[in-house]
C-alpha cells in the first residue's frame, strides 16, 4: 500500500526531481508532469511542447487520468518554472511570453488538474517568487508572469474557484533554490543564503500530511540566511 498520490508539475527539473525522490522515499506513488519523461517516477506524463496552452491542459488532465484509474490525488505540487532577465528595450514579448509558458500555463493546467482529480483537503502548490512581490525592471518578463501566479493562487483559495472542499491552495516564493544550474551560473555567491531543495520538498511533504499546514491562498517567502530556512507570508 502507497502512503498516497501526488503528482509534480516540472517533475524532471531540479527541485521536481528532488521532490519526486522524497515522496517516493516516502511510498507515495508519484506522477511527473514535464516536457521529458523522469524515469524515476510511477508514472510520467510528457507534455507537447509544440501545442497550445488548451491542448497541453486536455492532453496532461487525459494522461493523468488514465494513470490514476478512479484514484484521487493527494498534493498537485507545481514547481516548473525558468528565468529570463530583460527590459522594456529589447525582446520584452518574447521573454514574457517565454515566461509565462513556463509558470502561468503550468501553473494554470495544474489547478485544472487538480479541480478534476484532487481529493478533499488535498493540497496544490504552486511556485511563485519574492521578487514579484515588488517592480522587477531587470526582469520584467518573469516577474508579471510570477506575479500572476500569485494571483492565481489567492483567487484559487476563494470561494466557488472550482476546487474540492477544504483544498489547501498556497505558493512557495523562493529567493535562490540551491540548484546546480545556479550554482554554476553563480559560483560566487552566498550559498548559506540559498533555499535547499530537499528542504522544499519535505515542506510540501509536511503539507501533504496535514502537518504544519498555512493559511490557504497563502504566500510564502523561503527566506534563508546562514543555511536556516524562514517561511514567512506575504501580505
Amino acid at each position: 500500500m502507497s502512503a498516497g498520490r501526488v503528482v509534480i508539475y516540472g517533475g524532471k527539473g531540479a527541485l521536481g526531481s528532488a521532490c519526486v525522490d522524497y515522496f517516493k522515499a516516502n511510498n507515495y506513488w508519484v506522477g511527473s508532469i514535464d516536457l521529458s519523461e523522469n524515469e524515476q517516477a510511477d508514472a510520467s506524463v510528457v507534455v507537447p511542447r509544440d501545442a497550445s496552452w488548451e491542448d497541453q491542459e486536455s492532453s496532461v488532465i487525459c494522461k493523468v487520468a488514465e494513470s490514476l484509474a478512479g484514484q484521487k490525488l493527494d498534493a498537485v505540487i507545481c514547481v516548473a518554472g525558468g528565468w529570463a532577465g530583460g527590459n522594456a528595450k529589447k525582446d520584452l514579448a518574447k521573454s514574457a511570453d517565454l515566461m509565462w509558458r513556463q509558470s502561468v500555463w503550468s501553473s494554470t493546467i495544474s489547478a485544472a488538474l487538480a479541480a478534476q482529480h484532487l481529493k478533499a483537503g488535498g493540497l496544490l502548490a504552486l511556485t511563485g517568487a519574492k521578487p514579484a512581490l515588488a517592480g522587477t525592471p531587470g526582469m520584467i518578463g518573469y516577474g508579471m508572469a510570477k506575479a500572476a501566479v500569485h494571483q492565481l493562487t489567492r483567487s484559487l483559495a476563494g470561494e466557488n474557484s472550482g476546487l474540492p472542499s477544504d483544498a489547501l491552495v498556497v505558493s512557495i516564493l523562493p529567493v535562490t533554490l540551491d540548484t546546480p544550474m545556479n550554482r554554476k551560473w553563480m559560483p560566487k555567491s552566498d550559498f548559506s543564503s540559498w533555499t535547499p531543495l530537499t528542504e522544499v520538498a519535505q515542506l510540501f511533504g509536511k503539507w501533504t500530511q496535514d502537518q504544519e499546514r498555512p493559511k490557504t491562498g497563502a504566500l510564502l517567502q523561503l527566506i534563508t540566511k546562514n543555511g536556516i530556512t524562514e517561511l514567512i507570508p506575504a501580505e
